[in-house]
């Protein structure tokens, strides 16, 4: 009986702690002060999920997902990684990062056919 709730306690957390990496999800990886080197993921809300996790508050997905900079952007599919881009020890992502994840977008959907 003991081992049924403790099952039935950790199953949500377990499924819940990976779904931001369901489908295509672009995740952004970042501290406070870097905040301003961020990049503005607006544009791809509409069509996939995007998620900001922020050093300190997340620290447990800053671990398990391996991430070394700030900022840091992952591009998800169906909870494997696709693609990363990180800001390196210039703490900036490059100029052409928004380019990059689109055609990285465009490289999951051309491969589903």
């Amino acid at each position: 009986m003991k081992k049924l709730i403790i099952l039935l306690i950790l199953l949500p957390n377990f499924g819940f702690s990976q779904a931001y990496k369901d489908k295509i999800s672009i995740v952004q990886y970042s501290a406070t002060f870097v905040k301003e080197k961020e990049l503005s993921l607006s544009e791809f809300e509409k069509d996939y999920q995007t998620h900001i996790f922020y050093m300190g508050k997340d620290d447990k997905k800053f671990e398990s997902d391996k991430i070394k900079y700030v900022p840091t952007i992952v591009v998800y599919h169906n909870g494997n990684e696709h693609f990363r881009i990180d800001g390196g020890i210039k703490l900036s992502l490059p100029e052409n990062s928004k380019k990059l994840i689109r055609q990285k977008i465009e490289e999951i959907i051309e491969s589903k056919f």
